[in-house]
Parts: structure tokens; sequence; C-alpha cells
């Protein structure tokens, strides 16, 4: 609480008078002394006392007690040159507080009202003393027994000291902020750019060739999903020296992203934003493989000398989240999530959490990878989950939900969101995608590399997203499934998608349309999430599903509605998308997004 009169903004001008001279209103001093020391006083009453004296009734300016000085007529006082509204000084007596109990939170405020200037001054107890500032620990602090001795010599000293307990604190519900998607950005193998990404999806066609550098040669398996153009041709040669190439897609779609929700190039400054209320959330399962290979062979080859200083920084997963920060000049956080083939999705699901519960009110969100080297290739061939199957025919050897599916297509790439609080997207007049509505995690604790058959860990996951999304397994019109062509883990995620949707031969209920984007683009690793949320949230906006490519027969056991051979329109009947992406080990993360 804080008292002040209603004092003209004028200079204090100290000169002496006589006593009989004082009108109330006055701010009076009674010595020179107590005008130096700044111990002023408002004259609220002046009363003959007798032929040769005059009564005072002196109150400090800014609130106190009263207390009376008879003074000779001719008596010099000092006067500040400053009149105050009597009715204004609020009479006030600070209450002793000997036996009040303190704890940690409460709060004392100190006023020393004699001065007219004087500035309240607010202490807050914690772990036991007062601090002036709980911000730094050089403010000082104070014992409880001097708040007492404050206290209770406030009337006497001109102070005005009050005690405010610690509010109660009562649970209340947390209301979560709406969240939405606002922009998109991705290279893929269907090339540099959302456009060319949706295009191709719509089109059917796949990005995946073989792989015909000579460091693949002699490989089991040498087909992969890579980005058809060269990103370090795209970025300033002085920047993308000091990156690895997922760093260098993820840059380059998080521009493509921020442009795209309608801010300006260059940042989040140039675009009028707060650094500090926008972050970055990237998954990565190893970012970029190729820099520490690298290293490697020239340290075998020609020493320790030849090694690049710049190997280390290169080498770790978060470099792409760290680059998109400083490209953008993020400094509200920048997070890398690492959970296997889930990683995207995850990212994406921490995003939205900090934008909920207000930690920040802009996000970047997504994947990056690029590990189409030939140690993971070989490593992925040697656990017998690469597709064998050629590209001769010019049909997909990624073939997710087929009859004849053989296994995963290594890819790379990344996608981003540019994530929003609603309220922050409408009140600069943003276009919103759709609403990024919740998502769900679990884990299926069943094997280091295979899914449980049993799809439980995975039907987890869908229902918490539901559930988290504020909707119900009716309100879906469409999944985006992980889906990678290996038998086991396409039917493992069969089976949990019928537990949770229903549907099936016989069910006698509507089928969900499924897509599966893996036979367009191959496995993008801890991209994928990101990519394939660009996708579903595109299908959302556009209400059009792509076809899945490389799928030309439906495997029985699937009995899914697989949407295949040509796009379908989005069903009118609910709102919510699912994309899931599952990773070795049971990292199942699945996103849900709301048609607005």
């Amino acid at each position: 609480m804080s008292f002040s009169s209603e004092m003209p903004e004028v200079p204090i001008d100290p000169h002496p008078v006589t006593a009989e001279e004082l009108v109330p209103g006055d701010l009076v001093a009674l010595t020179r002394e107590a005008a130096g020391q700044r111990r002023w006083r408002a004259v609220m009453h002046t009363l003959p006392e007798s032929p040769g004296t005059i009564r005072l009734t002196l109150r400090p300016p800014l609130g106190g007690v009263d207390r009376d000085e008879v003074l000779r007529r001719g008596q010099e006082v000092i006067v500040a040159g400053r009149r105050t509204d009597v009715a204004a000084v609020p009479s006030v007596t600070s209450p002793r507080l000997d036996a009040v109990e303190f704890r940690d939170g409460d709060t004392v405020t100190r006023l020393r009202a004699v001065d007219p200037e004087g500035v309240e001054v607010t202490y807050r107890r914690r772990w036991g003393v007062w601090h002036r500032d709980l911000e730094s620990r050089t403010s000082g602090t104070v014992p409880d027994d001097t708040v007492r001795g404050w206290a209770a010599d406030a009337d006497r000293a001109g102070y005005v000291v009050r005690h405010h307990a610690r509010p109660a604190r009562e649970p209340s519900p947390v209301v979560p902020r709406r969240v939405v998607v606002t922009g998109l950005g991705a290279l893929t193998p269907l090339g540099a750019g959302v456009p060319e990404l949706w295009r191709g999806l719509l089109e059917g066609r796949h990005g995946i060739t073989e792989l015909a550098d000579e460091e693949f040669a002699g490989l089991p398996v040498r087909t992969a999903g890579t980005v058809p153009v060269d990103p370090a041709a795209l970025l300033p040669r002085a920047a993308a020296r000091r990156m690895n190439r997922s760093a260098q897609f993820a840059v380059l779609a998080a521009r493509e992203a921020w442009r795209d929700a309608g801010f300006a190039d260059g940042g989040t400054r140039e675009s009028g934003l707060d650094p500090e209320r926008v972050g970055v959330s990237l998954g990565a399962i190893l970012g970029d493989a190729s820099v520490l290979v690298g290293g490697d062979r020239k340290l075998r080859e020609k020493g320790p000398r030849a090694v690049s200083p710049l190997t280390t920084p290169m080498t770790v997963p978060s470099q792409a989240a760290s680059q998109v920060s400083l490209d953008l000049c993020v400094t509200g956080e920048a997070r890398t999530v690492t959970s296997a083939c889930a990683s995207g999705t995850e990212a994406i699901g921490q995003a939205i959490d900090r934008i909920r519960y207000g930690r920040v009110d802009v996000a970047l969100a997504g994947g990056a990878e690029a590990v189409v080297t030939p140690a993971i290739m070989a490593s992925f061939a040697a656990m017998r989950a690469l597709s064998g199957l050629g590209i001769e025919d010019g049909a997909s050897p990624s073939r997710p939900f087929a009859r004849d599916r053989a296994g995963f297509v290594n890819g790379e790439g990344a996608g981003l969101l540019v994530l929003e609080a609603e309220e922050h997207a409408r009140a600069r007049g943003a276009r919103i995608y759709c609403e990024a509505a919740g998502w769900g995690l679990s884990a299926d604790a069943y094997h280091m590399a295979a899914p449980d058959p049993g799809g439980g860990g995975v039907a987890l996951a869908l229902r918490r997203a539901v559930r988290d999304a504020g909707g119900y397994v009716v309100d879906v019109v469409h999944v985006n499934a992980h889906a990678t062509a290996t038998v086991e883990g396409d039917l493992a995620e069969a089976v949990a998608l019928r537990a949770v949707l229903g549907g099936g031969a016989g069910a006698g209920v509507p089928e969900v349309p499924v897509t599966a984007l893996k036979g367009h683009l191959g496995h993008l690793q801890g991209a994928a999430g990101g990519v394939e949320a660009v996708a579903a949230v595109l299908t959302l906006h556009h209400g059009v599903v792509p076809p899945t490519v490389g799928c030309a027969e439906v495997d029985e056991d699937i009995a899914l509605d697989v949407v295949t051979g040509a796009p379908r329109p989005l069903p009118a009947d609910g709102d919510l998308v699912l994309s899931n992406s599952f990773g070795f080990g049971g990292h199942n993360a699945v996103l849900a997004l709301r048609r607005v």
C-alpha cells in the first residue's frame, strides 16, 4: 500500500519564517537540521495556545500519526516552499508486528512518510530473511527482528510500515492457450520447398534414387531418398561451411516456414517480435553422421592437424536447432529431441506445450536429418531392415502397407512448422492453416528394434493424442501413418489403429482413410515426423488426402482403408487428423491437428 498527497511538482525551497506565519498546508521542519535531513511535516491545524504561543498539529506529508507542538509565536522554523492539501494526507498508524508469525512469501512495505518525495520500498521474505530484490544477491537482506523494530518505531520516526501476509494459495484450473499452425517449410526428396512436396504427393511421384557415389559401391542396398538440390548452394558460402548438411536443411526449411507465416526475412527483430518469446524445437537422431566419419577418415589418413576444429560442433544432433536460432535470432529456447524416428513429432508436441503454457508465443518445430552415409546404410542393411527392391520399373521400392513390402528406404530432409498462440496469430492477422490441437507419447517396453506386435503402446499414444486435443475417436477423419514398409512395423500399426478407431471387415462402421508417405520419400528418420506433419497440415487445409505410393495391393492383414491410386477428398464428418511416428526402442509419438 502506497501513500502520497496530491502535491504540485515544484522543488522544495527551504526558507525561514516565524511560527505565527504558518497556516494549514505548509510543510515545516522545526530546525534547520531537520530540513537538511528532509524531515518535514504538514501543518494540519493551528490554534492559539496563549498570547505568546501557538499549538500546531503536525502530520508526515505522506501519511502517519499526528503530533502536537507548542511554539513561541516568534520562533524561527523552516518551510519547504511547497504546500499540500491537508485533506489528502492520510492518518495512518503502523501496527506493531511483535506477535505476528512471519512466513516466506510475506511482504513488508516501508515508506519514509516525512519526506514529501519518499518512495515506498517493498521487502519480501524468502528463506527466512527479507529481500529488497529477489532477483539480486547484492541488494541486501534484513532479519525478522529488524522488520519488527521498523514497525515498533515507525510512528515516532515518521515511517509507515505495513505487513502483508502471503495469500493463501488456492488451486485454480490452468487454462492452456490454443496453438495454431501459421507457417510451413520443407526440403525433401521431392524437391526444395513445400509446393514441391505437396505437388509430388498429389501426383503420386516418389523421390527415391540410386546412390551413384563411389563410396556407396559394394553396399548390398544403394537406394535412398535424397534431397535433389545442394543445400549449401542455397546459403551464403561462409554460413554453409559452419553447418552440417542436416543443419543446412533445417535453416532453409525454417526460412521458408518463417516467410510463409508472414514474418519478415532476417528473423525476430525484423519481424517486430521479442526474440525471448520465440523458440526452436527440432528432432534429430544423429543429425549428420558424415561429419564425424569424415573427421575420422582425415585423422587416419593425414593425422590430427587435418581434423577441422568445427568437427565437434558440427557433429552434435543439436546443431540444426542452434543454427536455426542463430539464423533467425531466436533466444527464447533452442531444444533438440532425440527419440529415434519419433523425434520430429515429439519435438512438435513439446513446442505445443511450451506455447500452451506461456513459455513462448511462437515456435519453429519439426525435424531434420542427413544420415544417408555408407556406414548407416550398411548397418540398416545388416539389420535386414532396408528394402532390396529396385527402381528400374519406376515403382517405389518403399511400399507401405503393401502385400509385397520388403523394408524401408533410408532418406534425408527437413520439415518445420511455425506454431503460434492463437491470440498472437490473430492479433497480427496471420493466415491459420489449422490448430495444433494435441499430442500423445508412449513406450512399447518390448524390444530394442522390433515393434510390439500387439500394438498396445501405439494405441496408447493414439488415445492420448485424441484426449489431449480435447476430442473423441469419432472426430478423427484421417491418419497420416508412420508405415515404414517393414513387415512387422506396418502390421503392428494397423493393429493399433483398428483397436482405437474401429473399422476392418465386418465392423459395420465407416473406416478412417489412412495414407503413408514413405513410398514418396523414403524414411527421413528424425525428420520424418516434421515432414509428415507438414503434409498432414496441408491435408486439413486443402481437404485432400494424398495417395500411398508403392502400394499396388494392400496386404489383407492390414485391414485399413488405405488411400491408393489417386487423392481422395477428406471426409467432412469430423475435424481431427493424426500424424504418427514410431521409433526403434519403442518410442511412440502422435500429433493431433484440428481443422479450423
